[in-house]
């Protein structure tokens, strides 16, 4: 029997994929916001695409913003452009 493989919908486009090929963001306990690289952090967590319109859309409709009750300052949204860049950023 094949193992199955966790998957996760993105706040932005709500496609499923797996959990593997998305970002990750955290809303930590203390209130951040930060991308959860590992996948592991505690805190109330959103999956969003690794594509720049995925990032575009969820910034027009404040979908993370709403998926996690908290403001979403420019410098994320820089980390976020920079995670998309191969080899760089974000990358598991």
């Amino acid at each position: 029997m094949p193992k199955k493989i966790p998957e996760r919908m993105c706040v932005a486009c709500r496609s499923m994929k797996a959990k593997k090929d998305l970002l990750r963001l955290v809303r930590t306990p203390d209130g951040q916001l930060i991308i959860d690289a590992s996948g592991k952090k505690s805190g109330r967590g959103a999956y969003i695409c690794r594509e720049e319109a995925c990032i575009n859309k969820a910034r027009k409709s404040r979908a993370i913003e709403r998926a996690l009750k908290v403001k979403v300052e420019e410098p994320l949204w820089q980390e976020l452009q920079t995670a998309l860049a191969p080899g760089r950023g974000a990358e598991p």
